[in-house]
């Protein structure tokens, strides 16, 4: 048939001429088009279905993500492909007289789909690096002995034989400090996209351990859902994700499926972790079990030595008694390194003689495994050097277990039980509080901890904190506590008191803290007239204590009742004639104290977020009184004129200044406390504050103060001069900075399009800022705006800038803007630290033209900025080669920059000798690094003198070989990676 239309169509074009030979010419075009089509389409069709097996074959090899263009390419694909199809159907059968005018439309297609063959060709591959898991670093030691059981969990962590591991062993062999190792080493591994951190501790609670997940992974829960419902949403959040779960110190049997978290298979990709001293337990979770020994003699030697120092090996006569002495410590690092630190600095021979001789002695009575490590750990803690040190060790085990506490926290506490006293100030008593701190550290009594505030959401703030490791302090409650009258509850679930039995013993110290405590019945009247300390804080649902309660406590000194719900407090507590401290810190729903006339030996009184609306009636006459935290309380409306003068004695003072309140008024009264040292205020709004600035200058001498500026209930307390702007709006009016100024915090503020500019920040005597922090906000495009009429003003208050950290500012682009008439000032000068992360606007960061202010940088870290391209700005001229000095930088950090091109100019060079750290991890479109490497006297080129690490991901390998780097061999020994896969 076909040839004989093709004949009778031949024969027309013959007759016709050119008109209809043109027209027979389209129609045979048209077939011949449409097949064209359907071929191409067909191809891309294939093209879309080859491009997704590869990306499930990268993807399931773990640590890649497909390419955004790759991802945009699938998108259209299908697009296209629906469409098209759905225009062959049509044009199927189409009458021939349409034809002609149709095959102009169907080679617009052909052209469609050609062009979307030919952008699927992808030379730079369809997946990139996986970004690093989320988590924080945590402070740990490095690992003596451990390494084969380290590289042992690895293989599990990396291969797809194993879910569960389970790591086990007696309590001080080591099992944390294993997994802190591994914690790090993931959190640069990009197999992972969370890595969570849980210490589950004893008794286990499965709603406060839901809570702890979801908090690592910066999700929330519902608190008013029961455990089951929970445990659905947070298992809902988890599979989102490829997790690495550690639940650290696990005694007690339970299942994943009751908190929340999935089952790690060969599916998901997930795996958990746990570490516990029960093999039992690992095995009811179904674990791969490791057992973490005992270091060997050889190894005990090392990390003892590590610890001591070699010197001791120079003593003549001490290397066997040092020996002799590792032998006790029975392999166990943390017997070690607590027996080693109390040694430090001894060289008597005679003293480390008897330090065995007591050693022997102490572990001749041993009796099971606890007491096993008691008795070496006790040893310890009778050689601390008096008994002050030793008391202020036995309170840390008041907290509950693996509680993280702040440096500030845990000496306040020691100064409410008199523990440190006498000192001439708050500050030298500080001071005497971070020695002891500092002292049970080296002696390993004590950890060094990170306790995080939280500000910003995931992006957390550390200060420096310390913890208690479990079996210290078990053998602190166990061992000594008893004999110095402690008794502690602290975090057990209880839900009621101990009764009138519970309290025969008399306890001199009591602590009840984070329990499940609700009432206290009202005939309990507990005879405890040596009790001095009673701590019931954070029973969050307490709200009523019978008078009867204090009736036979009139010994008592201090008591804790923060973070409770507790309503009113009974009038017996007017009687606790020799109560020191009184601590009801974020009892919100507190309306009435009784009258406080008769605590004449009153100290400390924290009312910090309590409910109260008037001020306790005979506040006045607490002439001892040292300490007055009235911080938000939003309910209180004045402080009567008259009180705050009588408080003479009054070192710290917290209050809100509220635009209702007379405490603005009251500064003239503030003046006159002459022992005052410290001041912290909040503010509702910018003209308060600035009101009370301009007041305050007039008198602030030394007075250290903590400023806050909006909603926030956190006070950074990072130095002794802060300010904090958070949640509130700045327009057009100027913000006065306090002229000692040097800390500032800019935390969620809004309608601020720069920080230094012409209307905001510009009080000309504030030029001692150090540290500027900028979180969170979505309106900041540049950090220092100049104009001709600005640029002299704000430079004075960053001329002795040290820190910039800049996080989570989406809108940001550059750090200063300048106007083309403007000569760009010298700020920035005194800068060390600079810190971008999670800036998505930003492509370049240093201006070339401000290049030369940044020569006393000594850090640069730049992570998750999406569209960083450049890391300092390249000249107009693509020939260019500058040299960029950089005399003082000691470490770059650069960490998910996937548009990241260069650091400088194609043909510039950085100079920075005094490097000792580089780190690059998922910048694979990074193809030049352009350190310069110093010349030897000879000529030859050297690696930095000071360099000790290149750090990378451990996938990085081939990225490092095509990588430009001059003389990059001389690197190689340099190069670190995560434990081998």
């Amino acid at each position: 048939m076909a040839d004989i239309v093709g004949a009778i169509f031949g024969a027309l074009s013959c007759i016709c001429g050119t008109p209809t030979c043109n027209c027979i010419d389209q129609h045979r075009n048209f077939n011949d088009d449409v097949d064209d089509l359907r071929r191409k389409l067909d191809s891309l069709t294939s093209q879309k279905q080859e491009i997704e097996s590869r990306i499930q074959e990268e993807e399931a090899r773990g640590g890649q993500t497909v390419r955004q263009q790759v991802q945009e390419w699938l998108k259209q694909a299908e697009e296209i492909n629906v469409k098209v199809r759905a225009f062959l159907e049509k044009v199927q059968g189409v009458k021939w007289y349409k034809r002609a005018c149709l095959d102009r439309l169907v080679c617009r297609k052909i052209n469609m789909v050609k062009e979307m063959l030919d952008k699927g060709s992808f030379p730079e591959g369809l997946v990139i690096e996986r970004a690093p898991a989320h988590g924080n670093i945590i402070p740990t030691e490095s690992l003596v002995g451990e390494i084969s059981t380290k590289e042992e969990i690895w293989r599990y962590l990396m291969g797809d034989e194993v879910g569960m591991i389970g790591v086990c062993g007696i309590g001080g062999v080591g099992k944390t400090t294993i997994m802190e190792n591994l914690h790090n080493d993931l959190q640069k591994e990009t197999r992972f996209q969370e890595v969570i951190w849980v210490t589950v501790s004893h008794p286990l609670d499965v709603f406060k351990l839901q809570k702890k997940i979801a908090d690592a992974m910066g999700e929330r829960l519902r608190d008013d859902e029961e455990v089951k419902m929970r445990a659905a949403a947070l298992m809902e959040i988890m599979t989102r994700v490829r997790h690495v779960v550690i639940l650290d110190d696990v005694w007690q049997k339970f299942s994943l499926k009751e908190v929340g978290i999935p089952d790690p298979n060969v599916q998901n990709g997930c795996k958990v972790v746990v570490t516990s001293r029960s093999i039992e337990v690992c095995s009811y979770l179904r674990c791969k079990i490791v057992k973490v020994k005992p270091l060997s003699q050889e190894e005990s030697l090392k990390l003892f030595l590590d610890t001591v120092g070699d010197g001791v090996l120079q003593v003549p006569g001490l290397e066997e008694i040092l020996k002799l002495i590792v032998e006790e410590c029975a392999g166990l690092p943390l017997a070690i390194v607590v027996i080693a630190g109390s040694m430090r600095g001894v060289d008597d021979v005679n003293v480390w003689r008897n330090a065995l001789i007591e050693l022997q002695d102490r572990v001749k009575s041993v009796k099971d495994a606890n007491d096993e490590i008691f008795k070496r750990l006790r040893f310890s803690f009778d050689r601390l050097d008096s008994l002050e040190v030793k008391n202020c060790f036995l309170y840390c085990s008041f907290f509950r277990e693996d509680y993280e506490f702040s440096r500030r926290e845990l000496i306040e506490c020691w100064i409410d039980e008199g523990l440190i006293d006498g000192l001439p100030s708050r500050e030298a008593t500080y001071s005497r509080g971070h020695a002891i701190i500092d002292r049970l550290e080296k002696n390993f009594l004590l950890e060094k901890a990170t306790c995080y505030s939280n500000p910003i959401g995931r992006y957390v703030f550390d200060s420096a904190g310390a913890k208690m490791h479990d079996v210290v302090r078990d053998m602190a409650i166990i061992g000594i506590g008893p004999e110095f009258g402690y008794m502690i509850k602290a975090g057990m679930n209880l839900v009621e008191l101990p009764d009138e039995h519970g309290w025969v013993k008399g306890p001199k110290k009591l602590s009840l803290m984070e329990n499940n405590i609700s009432k206290v019945p009202l005939s309990l009247s507990p005879k405890c007239l040596s009790l001095s300390t009673l701590i019931l804080s954070s029973n969050p649902n307490l709200s009523k204590i019978p008078e009867s309660f204090f009736g036979e406590m009139l010994a008592l000194k201090v008591l804790d009742l923060s973070n409770t719900a507790i309503e009113t407090l009974p009038n017996s507590i007017s009687k606790l004639e020799n109560l020191s401290a009184l601590r009801l810190h974020h009892c919100m729903k507190l309306k009435y104290l009784p009258p406080l006339a008769n605590l004449r030996g009153l100290k400390k009184l924290d009312l910090h977020g309590a409910g109260i609306e008037v001020v306790p009636q005979g506040m006045g006459m607490l002439i001892s009184l040292e300490y007055l935290d009235l911080l938000f309380c939003q309910n209180l409306k004045e402080i009567p004129t008259g009180i705050l003068p009588n408080l003479s004695s009054l070192q710290y003072l917290g209050v809100c200044c509220l635009q209702e309140t007379t405490i603005i008024r009251n500064l003239e009264e503030v003046a006159r406390l002459k022992k005052l040292e410290t001041l912290e205020c909040q503010f509702d709004a910018i003209q308060d504050f600035n009101h009370f600035v301009n007041k305050f200058k007039d008198f602030q001498s030394d007075i250290a103060y903590s400023l806050v500026v909006g909603t926030t209930r956190d006070m950074m307390r990072e130095s002794k001069y802060e300010l904090v702007i958070t949640e509130c709006e700045i327009r057009e009016e100027c913000v006065v900075l306090p002229n000692n100024l040097k800390d500032l915090w800019i935390l969620c503020d809004k309608n601020m399009k720069s920080i230094f500019n012409r209307t905001v920040m510009l009080e000309m005597e504030a030029n001692e800022l150090r540290r500027c922090y900028i979180f969170n906000s979505e309106d900041i495009e540049c950090v220092v705006e100049l104009d001709s009429s600005s640029s002299s003003l704000c430079c004075p208050i960053l001329d002795k800038l040290e820190l910039l950290n800049l996080q989570i500012l989406p809108k940001l682009c550059e750090l200063v803007r300048v106007e083309e008439a403007t000569t760009p000032p010298h700020i920035f000068s005194n800068l060390k630290e600079l810190i971008i992360s999670c800036c998505s606007g930003m492509r370049k960061l240093l201006p070339l033209e401000l290049q030369q202010a940044f020569q006393n940088l000594e850090n640069i870290s730049v992570s998750d900025c999406e569209q960083m391209e450049e890391i300092i700005a390249s000249s107009d001229s693509d020939a260019s080669s500058d040299k960029f000095t950089f005399p003082k930088l000691k470490k770059l950090v650069l960490q998910s920059l996937p548009q990241l091109k260069s650091i400088c100019s194609a043909k510039g060079v950085m100079v920075c000798d005094s490097i000792e750290e580089i780190e690059i991890w998922s910048c694979r479109e990074l193809k030049r690094i352009p350190v310069q490497l110093p010349l030897l006297d000879n000529g030859q080129p050297s690696p930095p003198p000071r360099l000790r690490e290149i750090y990378m991901d451990g996938d990085a390998e081939e990225w490092w070989e095509s990588v430009e780097w001059d003389h990059k061999n001389l690197l190689q020994p340099f190069l670190k990676y995560p434990p081998s896969r």
